[in-house]
């Protein structure tokens, strides 16, 4: 049991650590994401033919998992992109919203009825997000890129539910993946069509005078194999000797993770706390953002609260891990 604890709460962190690695490689997010997604699809794919576990797809579900794949490309796109245009903090509290918005969505695509709990806590949730929009607006953009992350998240873990129990989580990941790859390799030519300085091919120590920190291809192999991959093993393995509340608990915590990471690497914690997003301002001109502080607030506790109701016996489910697949 605590074996399966901390293996489960590692990956969590390396999830969250994601975050880290999108600000830390200098790709634009749509390259970023083509060589992550085509990466992650190479090493599954070694992975799957090392220990015979391919499996056959049925050809309907192929179509569903591109679908899936698909979204999930755009998603990490958005995600990036908030972590580009904003910073890690702020990416990782739109995304936290992802699970109200599924609560929303779930529903209409599974012909249910909406729970006016859940309607009212995804008010809190997206009032958090006007907060922090209205007193971080030079955010602007990013927030944005954020909140499209967190419904596309949404979006694409409604879908992944009808199919997650047919399959090993592994094979859905080739494919997802696999096909995600195709699908940001079609959009790729109109991003550098519009945007002729993105830059193709990720840097390397000798491109920088040898400086390894600034080496892509080291972030990227990791974001793919242990961010993703390993983090996606070591989540199944925890998941056979752990309860769902134990599971869905420490899952949520992956945003606290992420912002923490964020506040220890690159001192975020000073950028988003003080007005205009700099650290440099005059000791008398510095004021805490309430707006961003009481923001972020509304949002935790929407997700918490959610969390606390999804963890109730007649909500609880095993295999929370499975659907979300360490994708993040």
């Amino acid at each position: 049991m605590k074996n399966a604890l901390i293996q489960l709460h590692l990956a969590v962190i390396l999830w969250g650590f994601t975050g880290v690695l999108g600000k830390a490689i200098s790709l634009d997010a749509p390259v970023l994401v083509w060589y992550r997604m085509l990466l992650t699809a190479v090493f599954v794919a070694v992975i799957l033919f090392y220990r015979k576990e391919w499996v056959k797809v049925e050809r309907r579900d192929v179509g569903q998992l591109a679908i899936v794949g698909c979204l999930m490309g755009l998603h990490w796109v958005a995600f990036y992109g908030a972590i580009k245009f904003a910073n890690i903090s702020i990416a990782l509290v739109c995304l936290s919203t992802a699970s109200i918005f599924t609560s929303l969505l779930d529903p209409l695509v599974n012909k249910g009825k909406h729970d006016m709990k859940e309607v009212l806590l995804g008010s809190f949730a997206i009032v958090g997000v006007y907060l922090i929009y209205r007193f971080q607006q030079f955010y602007g953009f990013g927030i944005a890129c954020g909140i499209a992350a967190a419904i596309l998240s949404s979006v694409f873990t409604v879908l992944n539910k009808k199919i997650a129990n047919k399959y090993p989580s592994r094979t859905m990941v080739f494919y997802e993946m696999s096909t995600g790859w195709v699908f940001i390799s079609a959009l790729l030519p109109v991003v550098f069509y519009y945007m002729p300085g993105t830059k193709f091919w990720p840097e390397s120590p000798s491109m920088l005078g040898g400086a390894w920190m600034h080496n892509d291809w080291l972030w990227l192999v990791i974001m793919s194999l242990c961010c993703t991959v390993w983090a996606q093993s070591l989540a199944l393995n925890a998941l056979k000797k752990l309860s769902s509340f134990t599971v869905t608990l420490s899952v949520n915590l992956e945003p606290v993770y992420g912002i923490l990471l964020a506040f220890l690497f690159y001192n975020e914690n000073r950028e988003i706390i003080f007005n205009k997003g700099t650290t440099d301002l005059p000791t008398g001109q510095a004021g805490l953002n309430w707006g961003f502080l009481g923001g972020m607030g509304l949002i935790l506790l929407s997700v918490v609260l959610q969390m606390l109701r999804l963890l109730k016996p007649r909500f609880a489910k095993a295999g929370y891990i499975k659907e979300k697949g360490g994708l993040d």
